[in-house]
C-alpha cells in the first residue's frame, strides 16, 4: 500500500474532536510513509487533514475542480495538486492514485465520495479496502441503514463487510492497510 484517500468534509463542523481526529489521521498516514489523497481545499476537514499530514513530512496529492479551486480554497502546500474538470473526474483520480480508501465525518459530497467508491467495489472495479472513522458515533445512523438494507434484501452481507469501521484513526488505518484485497473479476 502506497496512497490512502481520504474523504471528508469541507467544513470543520461543530466538534473539536473531529478535527483533532482528523489531524491525527494525516499525521499518521505520514508517519506509516503512505501518500495522502484528498479533495485538494483547504478549508475544513479537508484542509485539517492536509496539514495534519504536511506536518509530519508527509506526501499529500490534492484532486480538486476548477470550479471549486476557488470555494475551496485549494491548498498551496501540497506535494502535488491535480485540477480537473468535474467531480466525476475527481474521484475517478483519487481512486487511480490510491490504494484504499477512509471516510471521515462530512456532508453529502462525503457521502457521495464513499457511496460512489463501494459501489465500484460492488461491481468488482476495484478491490481496494473502504473504511469508516466511526468517531463519536458519526457513521451510526448511515451503518444502520446499510445494516437495514441488508436486512431488507437489497444488500448481501458480503458487500456490507466491505465497510471497514473504527473509532480510533489509529484503528482503521491498521484496518486499511491490513486488508487483504481479493481479484477483481
Amino acid at each position: 500500500m502506497n496512497a490512502i484517500a481520504v474523504f471528508c468534509g469541507a467544513s470543520a463542523g461543530n466538534n473539536v474532536t473531529h478535527q483533532e481526529l482528523a489531524r491525527d489521521t494525516g499525521r499518521l498516514i505520514a508517519q506509516r510513509g503512505l501518500t495522502l489523497v484528498y479533495g485538494g481545499g483547504n478549508v475544513g476537514l479537508m484542509g485539517i487533514v492536509a496539514d495534519g499530514a504536511l506536518d509530519a513530512g508527509g506526501q499529500v496529492i490534492g484532486v480538486i475542480p476548477t470550479f471549486l479551486s476557488d470555494r475551496e480554497i485549494a491548498h498551496t502546500r501540497l506535494t502535488q495538486t491535480h485540477f480537473v474538470k468535474s467531480m466525476h473526474e475527481r474521484k475517478a483520480l483519487m481512486a487511480d492514485l490510491s490504494d484504499g480508501f477512509i471516510a471521515l465525518p462530512g456532508g453529502f459530497g462525503t457521502l457521495d465520495e464513499l457511496c460512489e467508491i463501494l459501489t465500484w467495489a460492488q461491481l468488482k472495479l476495484h478491490s481496494k479496502p473502504i473504511g469508516v472513522l466511526n468517531a463519536l458515533g458519526y457513521f451510526d445512523g448511515l451503518l444502520d441503514f446499510f445494516d437495514n438494507v441488508v436486512a431488507q434484501g437489497f444488500l448481501n452481507e458480503s458487500l456490507r463487510a466491505l465497510i471497514l469501521e473504527a473509532s480510533t484513526p489509529e484503528k482503521i488505518i491498521e484496518l486499511i492497510t491490513s486488508h487483504q484485497t481479493y481479484p477483481v473479476r
